[in-house]
């Protein structure tokens, strides 16, 4: 994938560069990375000054596996990103075969590792492949799949890849509850960062059998994530109290953002409670405009009218996003 397509939400320095301003003016509606994030506790001086021990480790990874409702093997990584890269070397390359639209990442990385990679626009097609990537929700459409269906497509691929990094507002789309039934060639990457809003902590997961457990954990290293990443995670993992009152406030204000865009002219294309993506005539107009009054959001090389929100969290950032939806782009009027 040429390097100009390999973009992403949260570039907000390409926003300083075009339209100016500090970053402390702008609104950054450009990522699906909660804006409420989960409320750490004072760290500990062990977590921040030692090494992360073994025990650090088995505990994070006990936590996941709860939190996930999985039997099968966990491999903390640094983020879902830090699993996209290492899939590649799980086996020599061959034929890579990835569900798109989607994050670019999975594509890029089997390229640059030497794979040959189709981009596919139905599960079926991805059958018969030596790697097959499906994101479930799909980033940027939302597009969900039944995993039961899934797992029967594990069975016609070498290696099935589902990057899960969007599925915890929705536990029930996620194969984790089922891995242990088989089959062994499934990894389901899981993101920590987003749904927390603790994305600089660069935390995720893999769940597999334990033969491709082994190999994530050998080429991650004995230090895969940070004491401050554990340490926050085995706060956040349990907190089921948390979780439910997150999922209930995500999803009434993914219905917000929905009736703004509608009063701008812009319908709903699909998401997940934490961003969504909408069809506007000229999704470059509808990003400058937004951006003119610092609000910086996401468009994609390949629709010229796909424009993605994720979601505002403070009540002066909702009232700012909504004043600007209010006066859209001349190209958004009737």
């Amino acid at each position: 994938m040429d390097s100009a397509l390999r973009d992403h939400g949260g570039d907000l320095d390409a926003a300083l560069r075009r339209f100016g301003g500090d970053a402390g003016d702008w609104l950054d509606l450009s990522t699906g990375i909660n804006p409420v994030p989960y409320p750490v506790p004072p760290l500990s001086r062990h977590a921040v000054a030692a090494l992360p021990t073994k025990s650090d480790m088995a505990r994070l990874r006990a936590a996941a596996a709860a939190c996930y409702g999985t039997s099968v093997h966990v491999t903390p990584l640094a983020g879902a990103q830090g699993a996209i890269q290492a899939v590649p070397r799980l086996m020599a390359p061959g034929r890579a075969r990835v569900l798109s639209p989607t994050y670019n990442e999975h594509a890029a990385a089997l390229r640059g590792a030497g794979w040959t990679v189709g981009e596919e626009k139905a599960p079926d097609a991805l059958a018969g492949a030596d790697c097959a990537v499906v994101v479930n929700p799909n980033n940027p459409d939302g597009a969900r799949h039944d995993p039961d269906r899934l797992a029967a497509l594990a069975e016609r691929v070498g290696l099935l890849v589902v990057d899960e990094s969007f599925a915890d507002p929705e536990p029930g789309l996620s194969l984790a509850l089922r891995l242990h039934q088989g089959p062994q060639n499934i990894l389901v990457l899981r993101s920590f960062g987003k749904f927390y809003g603790l994305a600089g902590l660069r935390l995720g997961f893999a769940l597999s059998s334990r033969a491709i457990a082994r190999t994530l954990a050998d080429m991650a290293g004995p230090w895969p994530v940070s004491g401050p990443a554990i340490e926050a995670a085995l706060h956040a993992l349990p907190d089921t109290g948390w979780q439910a009152a997150t999922i209930a406030r995500l999803t009434r204000d993914a219905a917000r953002l929905d009736r703004l865009a509608r009063g701008a002219g812009w319908p709903l294309v699909g998401g997940t409670p934490l961003f969504r993506t909408y069809a506007t005539p000229d999704a470059a107009a509808a990003q400058e405009h937004l951006a003119r009054r610092r609000i910086w959001s996401r468009v994609f090389p390949y629709s010229p009218h796909w424009l993605r929100l994720g979601l505002a969290g403070s009540p002066q950032q909702w009232h700012r996003l909504a004043a600007a939806l209010d006066q859209p782009p001349p190209s958004s009027q009737a």
